[in-house]
């Protein structure tokens, strides 16, 4: 979900940017009038986030899906090793990418009880390159509420809580992120990557792969994803005007507490996360009797509730309920919950 007052604001633009004669899809990225722009998308995602000067901030391709090679590709430097946390499907995949480039050793891991929470013990071998880690797994709903603490650079996939609450950047070697979820449409895939360590890209890396060289060129060696940078850039102003993200974790903590109180006190729903390890952001959640999941959806279709249903590896229900995620919403939701339960609990 992205904010109205952000897609109203797209949509008075979509013609003519700021008296320019033209839209923002149709601008060349090497002009003025984008420059600025993506000028101004990264001073206020630094702002957002604290982001020391001592970080590249990159705006990329691919998604987080290909960061699952190109963070081995940028970050091995000559190693060999580099560990991984698997706390759900996309640790998993990442580390399967991951050993096309590299030994790669599980340092943690909660398959043992079907990824229903966060680890909070690595064993990270000291020669590691660099610790991955998935910091809020989308398809279980499992989330890491503190940066672990690690002698090796700390990697994350922040991609579905992205820019939903503080993050010390200092704590971290390299953050990624896709932007679908908190930050903008898809297409567009943020990198801030602590600066020594880059330029040591292995043999072979593609050049638009290689950060060094996106970082020396403003993210710019190739056309850019120029309107999905745009759009992020209206919802970055859209964050600070709310209050940033101090304001923004506030609403999402109350937002979650609403929803997981419905299902702690209910016995015809059920979420299987551990309390302290549950998403802010995705909610999964299964009815006492399957048979009734299509008949949910489609009443919650009824009532304006759309992509409620769970991702096929798990089945189910699954609420994302992002930043722009108004409270009303879940609101909503929870008295749909009831009434539901009311007719057929």
């Amino acid at each position: 979900m992205l904010p109205a007052e952000v897609l109203s604001r797209a949509g008075d633009e979509m013609l003519d940017w700021h008296g320019s004669g033209t839209g923002v899809m149709e601008m060349s990225h090497r002009g003025k009038e984008f420059m600025s722009i993506a000028a101004e998308a990264e001073h206020d995602l630094r702002e957002l986030l604290a982001i020391p000067a001592n970080y590249k901030v990159l705006f990329l391709q691919g998604g987080a899906t290909l960061q699952f090679a190109q963070v081995p590709m940028n970050l091995l430097r000559g190693k060999g090793k580099a560990d991984y946390v698997v706390t759900g499907e996309w640790s998993k995949k990442a580390v399967k990418e991951a050993k096309n480039y590299c030994d790669v050793a599980v340092a943690a891991s909660s398959e043992d009880k079907n990824f229903t929470y966060a680890p909070k013990k690595w064993n990270v071998r000291p020669d590691a390159a660099y610790v991955h880690y998935c910091s809020n797994e989308t398809i279980g709903g499992v989330e890491f509420h503190a940066v672990p603490s690690t002698q090796v650079p700390l990697v994350a996939d922040a991609s579905s809580h992205f820019l939903s609450r503080p993050l010390d950047v200092s704590k971290f070697g390299l953050i990624y992120a896709g932007a679908q979820k908190n930050a903008g449409p898809a297409g567009l895939t943020f990198v801030i990557v602590r600066d020594d360590l880059i330029g040591q890209a292995q043999k072979g890396t593609p050049t638009v792969m290689d950060y060094k060289l996106q970082a020396d060129a403003d993210s710019m060696l190739n056309t850019p994803a120029t309107y999905a940078m745009y759009i992020a850039g209206l919802v970055f102003k859209w964050l600070k005007q709310q209050g940033g993200l101090v304001s923004m974790e506030r609403k999402n903590v109350e937002k979650a507490r609403l929803l997981y109180d419905l299902l702690d006190s209910s016995a015809f729903y059920s979420n299987p996360v551990a309390r302290e390890d549950r998403s802010r952001m995705n909610v999964p959640f299964t009815l006492k009797d399957a048979r009734l999941d299509e008949e949910f959806l489609k009443g919650a279709a009824k009532q304006g509730m759309v992509q409620l249903k769970g991702h096929r590896s798990v089945g189910g229900m699954r609420a994302s309920i992002y930043n722009a995620m108004p409270i009303e919403g879940v609101q909503a939701l929870v008295q749909y919950m009831k009434d539901f339960e009311n007719r057929h609990g």
